[in-house]
């Protein structure tokens, strides 16, 4: 199954922390934060104006980008563990 997000909205794969500290303590899981860093899956076809006229999004799947810790919805796709979110909701893009 694929899912292609709708107009302004954004599929995203969560990128994880890494388990250790650089003093090199490893953080349990039930310590760990969800990351707010991901990866572009898919991307929607832009938000429409009133008058019709379609604005394309600023990122491109494959993107890595920046979120707010709330962001998003959580869905499940194919087993896997994905966010669906506004383009308004992503903070930048990390080159």
């Amino acid at each position: 199954m694929a899912l292609r997000p709708l107009h302004d909205r954004v599929l995203v794969r969560r990128i994880e922390a890494d388990e250790k500290t650089a003093g090199g303590i490893i953080i349990p899981d039930s310590a760990k934060e969800k990351p707010s860093e991901g990866e572009v899956v898919s991307v929607g076809n832009g938000s429409k104006a009133e008058d019709g006229t379609v604005t394309p999004l600023d990122v491109k799947a494959g993107d890595k980008i920046l979120f707010g810790k709330w962001s998003g919805t959580e869905v499940k796709v194919d087993g896997e563990d994905l966010l669906i979110m506004k383009e308004s909701d992503i903070m930048g893009i990390i080159d």
